[in-house]
């Protein structure tokens, strides 16, 4: 959805939000006034804290927690960020967030005072392959320390925030492009979780037309023409950014995925559940009181568990971390056996699913489950402050966005992508035809037409030759190798139907292939997969003398 703002209004929200980040770090250092706000006796103040003045007290292992007005830092950042980005993240998709995300903003630092990255992304394989391993354990210590140290050590989650700027700016410097948030980033780990294939209300990039500038792909603004351009440096391919749901379907198999989407499960109930383990009730966080806590870190060596009215000898400092990583195993293990039963089911009522429909089911599962325990659960804080009806509403409104979410999602696959990808592109090559099309289409347009009927009208059109066919044919298949959607050896399976609806055979498929190679030098026609293909098309694609859909014979191939 927000593909389509100009990078000149998203560019002053990003300043604003990024002034307004700055401004919270230093309000965790040195903050004399937001303490007025939670006065429960400040009865103009939206933030008061009516809790601290409560006669029931808030336990901790049996002892009341000493309670006093407090600095909003943590609690906006804790309550309110956090939220509000998981809740743009599943709404609008990981494009809205990665064109606002002031940490994003501030790793491109470097490249605003024109540095040149040091180092290529493509050569670092270790990370290229691992790096969801680096981003779920990232995130796995960062909850941790989050619950240890920084949820209201407001000094120290200041330099936490800090250190973690500095890092995305070091990260960019050595990488340059968008780096920190594909390879390391752990938020960037939530986003592919809590985004799916597609965002609610996110865009369709397949569906874009070729040369289009999609979803959050990186971009400027020529100072001359005052046109917005790619900026991409191709650090990333298939690219979160270019392309999601592309991106989600090739990597749906890839090492750490299943770790990601089981773990992260794990990491959400986890948190949550720890917290009564330590305190021993529930009233502990859904108070807010841990973020405000005065003595965290004197705590850290504390029972960390507290059950039946009674402390564990297990110190917090290993307790917590004890507790997510077991949640984090168990959830995994859950889920896994899920897939499994979902895929033997699926086989004894021979339903045709493939193993990579399968995941993507369970996966969605995880997130529909893990989208309503943090907001009906982990949100409760700042909910709780609410009037009763405004609480029931809010509920309310978070299942029935994730249920749309689930309901949108769940019958997606990667074929319905390829699909929908290929028969737009067949819409804009019956656009180029000179032909009042309008006269066949009995008041509708060609984005209203199904495939079916876009294959019929391709083949039945009175003044349409089989020649012009091949033409439409050529013109889908050179854009969707351009846009990645097929390869050589793939396109052949891959378009079959429109071939056969077309009426084009095989033969004129490598005859077509042959064409886009010799006038296309960045279409590579000597990759090595070419072996794969028939001996007769194998000699067409070596031989610098081809032949031409036209039946004319062309220059030998420069690619």
């Amino acid at each position: 959805m927000l593909s389509t703002i100009s990078e000149k209004k998203l560019h002053l929200v990003r300043w604003v939000l990024v002034i307004g980040l700055l401004g919270l770090i230093f309000s965790l250092f040195y903050d004399p006034i937001s303490h007025y706000l939670t006065d429960p006796n400040n009865l103009l103040s939206p933030f008061r804290d009516l809790s601290i003045s409560s006669e029931q007290c808030i336990k901790v292992q049996g002892e009341c927690l000493q309670q006093q007005p407090y600095p909003l830092g943590t609690r906006i950042f804790w309550g309110m960020v956090i939220p509000s980005a998981i809740m743009i993240v599943l709404v609008f998709g990981h494009e809205a967030w990665r064109r606002i995300c002031p940490l994003y903003f501030l790793s491109q630092i470097p490249r605003a005072l024109g540095l040149k990255p040091l180092l290529d992304i493509d050569k670092n394989r270790w990370l290229g392959r691992n790096h969801l391993y680096v981003q779920f354990a990232l995130l796995f210590i960062g909850l941790n320390c989050r619950i240890l140290f920084v949820n209201s050590t407001r000094p120290l989650f200041g330099l936490f925030l800090i250190l973690t700027i500095l890092s995305a700016i070091t990260v960019v410097f050595l990488y340059g492009g968008r780096s920190w948030c594909h390879y390391v980033c752990p938020f960037s780990a939530v986003q592919t979780f809590f985004t799916g294939p597609r965002g609610l209300l996110g865009s369709e990039a397949h569906k874009a037309s070729p040369g289009s500038i999609t979803q959050s792909m990186c971009r400027i603004v020529d100072q001359t023409t005052g046109q917005e351009q790619t900026a991409c440096t191709n650090c990333k391919s298939p690219c979160l950014d270019i392309d999601a749901e592309k991106a989600y379907w090739e990597e749906l198999t890839k090492p750490g995925r299943k770790l990601l989407q089981y773990g992260y499960l794990g990491l959400v109930i986890g948190y949550f559940v720890y917290y009564w383990l330590y305190a021993g009730n529930f009233d502990y966080y859904f108070s807010g009181a841990w973020s405000h806590e005065a003595n965290q870190l004197a705590t850290l060596f504390q029972p960390g568990f507290y059950l039946l009215s009674q402390p564990i000898p297990i110190p917090k400092l290993i307790a917590a971390p004890l507790t997510i990583a077991f949640f984090v195993g168990m959830s995994y293990l859950i889920c896994h056996k899920l897939e499994k039963a979902y895929k033997a089911a699926s086989i004894r009522k021979n339903l045709p699913i493939s193993q990579e429909q399968v995941l993507h089911r369970v996966f969605s599962i995880c997130t529909f489950i893990a989208f309503n325990a943090f907001f009906i659960y982990g949100g409760r804080p700042e909910i709780l402050r609410l009037p009763v009806p405004l609480q029931f509403l809010f509920n309310g409104l978070v299942v029935l966005v994730s249920t749309f979410w689930l309901y949108r999602t769940w019958g997606r696959s990667a074929q319905q992508y390829t699909k929908e990808s290929l028969v737009d592109k067949l819409r804009r090559q019956l656009n180029h035809l000179p032909f009042d099309l309008s006269q066949f289409l009995e008041g509708r347009s060609l984005q209203q037409l199904p495939a079916d009927e876009l294959y019929l009208l391709a083949k039945a059109l009175p003044d349409v030759t089989q020649q012009d066919r091949l033409q439409i044919y050529k013109g889908v298949l050179q854009e969707a190798i351009q846009a990645g959607h097929v390869n050589y050896i793939s396109s052949l399976e891959v378009l079959q139907q429109m071939r056969q609806k077309l009426g084009i055979s095989n033969e004129q498929h490598y005859q077509v292939l042959v064409e886009l190679g010799g006038k296309n030098e960045n279409l590579h026609l000597l990759d090595p997969r070419y072996q794969q293909l028939p001996y007769i098309a194998r000699t067409k694609l070596r031989n610098p003398r081809k032949t031409s859909i036209a039946g004319h014979r062309t220059k030998p191939s420069k690619s």
